[in-house]
């Protein structure tokens, strides 16, 4: 599956399927969400949450490549990802595309 951000796949001729779309919601654990909390008071990248993130990152796109799969595409064009918190220590990612065909 050819993932981009762009309109086009270079050198390729593609034809329009549909919308694809993969989200997920994810939240760490209470331990975690407290040490990221001290974390505040010092400065610094919170670890827990990077990798929560990157985490949801990878399971939307994969839940959106499963979708584009059942309707057949080769490829997804003009991926766009969003990202909203929920509540404390719970954040939603989406991902979204436009599902293409190869007709080379």
């Amino acid at each position: 599956m050819i993932l981009v951000n762009t309109d086009f796949i270079t050198e390729k001729k593609i034809e329009t399927i549909g919308l694809v779309k993969g989200s997920t919601v994810r939240a760490k654990h209470v331990g975690k969400d407290i040490m990221s909390g001290l974390k505040t008071l010092v400065g610094g990248e919170i670890t827990s949450y990077k990798e929560m993130m990157e985490e949801a990152r990878e399971i939307a796109t994969n839940r959106m490549m499963e979708e584009a799969k059942k309707i057949g595409a080769d490829g997804i064009i003009n991926i766009r990802y969003a990202t909203s918190a929920i509540m404390q220590g719970a954040a939603e990612v989406i991902v979204y595309g436009t599902a293409v065909k190869i007709i080379e």
